[in-house]
């Protein structure tokens, strides 16, 4: 499948910080593409160079089949944006924002139209109110409003669900796979928040200190026979010497004093059964997949970027 963004050997660096180290990745048309990472992982400096506000110190950006600096406005207009939170009016309502923000990009929609646009985001019925009076939620749903007023293909969103109640990451996440499914849109949509991204993502990429280390499809990386399994049990060093001469020996992990196997999930079941059987207390059963267990791993390092490198 050609590819509708290719990110080929990205660099950039702050200062003496390295923000983005080597970076190559690619979104597909019809993706809804999740960039994951910690604070600092250097995701939105990854974004604002696919929007042109920074620039890289090398590598190359190619959209829609052409470089990026070297087609910059033909490229950015079949785009939508929101780096950090939508830049909004608050003393003007929600269709004096889309009315103004819609002349800058010298479009002059109907009352009709810019309705319909509130519509798509849930926020007809509040139409005519001040944006000051709106919730945060309500104010990225605006925001996304607004980026897709020119009907973008390509829509980016650098964590929409920041500083959102539950309510409002519920309603943001069912716009998210909106714009994918109704709106026929390709979107990027960056976070820190690992459960967001499986809700709605088909593709991943995990960026840790500027640097790709996981990327594929959900599915793959959801594999359920890659599930990590931690056990709680009254005596580990006397489970590590039965197991020895099992078949649990070749799936125990063999790092640190935690008690964890790799393992598919649907065998846990039975390991319970050994363990019980083997007149082994066991006081929990957690479940990981290899997703969620390499991300903690990451997430839980002790030398944290520096937020300056996001």
């Amino acid at each position: 499948m050609q590819s509708l963004l290719l990110v080929e050997h990205l660099r950039k660096r702050h200062g003496l910080i390295q923000a983005v180290d080597d970076l190559s990745f690619q979104v597909h048309p019809g993706d809804v593409y999740g960039f994951l990472g910690q604070n600092g992982a250097g995701k939105s400096t990854t974004l604002r160079m696919l929007v042109t506000l920074i620039f890289p110190d090398a590598g190359s950006i190619r959209i829609f089949g052409k470089d990026l600096y070297q087609h910059r406005a033909f490229c950015l207009s079949r785009m939508g944006c929101i780096i950090e939170r939508p830049d909004l009016y608050r003393y003007l309502s929600a269709l004096d924002n889309l009315r103004l923000f819609a002349a800058l990009s010298g479009l002059r929609p109907t009352r009709n139209e810019m309705m319909q646009q509130l519509e798509q985001v849930g926020l007809a019925n509040r139409a005519n109110d001040k944006v000051g009076t709106y919730s945060q939620g309500m104010k990225q749903r605006l925001g996304i409003a607004v980026a897709l007023q020119h009907n973008p293909e390509l829509v980016i969103l650098d964590e929409p669900t920041n500083g959102l109640d539950p309510q409002g990451i519920a309603d943001m996440r069912q716009l998210i796979l909106r714009m994918q499914q109704e709106f026929k849109k390709t979107v990027i949509v960056s976070s820190h928040l690992l459960s967001e991204m499986e809700a709605v993502c088909n593709r991943m990429l995990i960026i840790h200190k500027g640097k790709a280390v996981v990327e594929g499809n959900l599915r793959d990386l959801l594999a359920p026979e890659k599930t990590r399994v931690v056990l709680t049990t009254e005596n580990n060093t006397r489970v590590r010497q039965l197991m020895a001469e099992t078949r649990w020996q070749d799936q125990l992990c063999p790092e640190g004093e935690e008690l964890a196997l790799t393992m598919h999930q649907a065998d846990v079941p039975d390991l319970v059964r050994w363990l019980t059987e083997n007149r082994i207390a066991v006081f929990g059963v957690r479940q990981l997949h290899a997703l969620e267990d390499y991300f903690i791993r990451l997430t839980q390092t002790p030398d944290h970027v520096d937020a300056s490198a996001r």
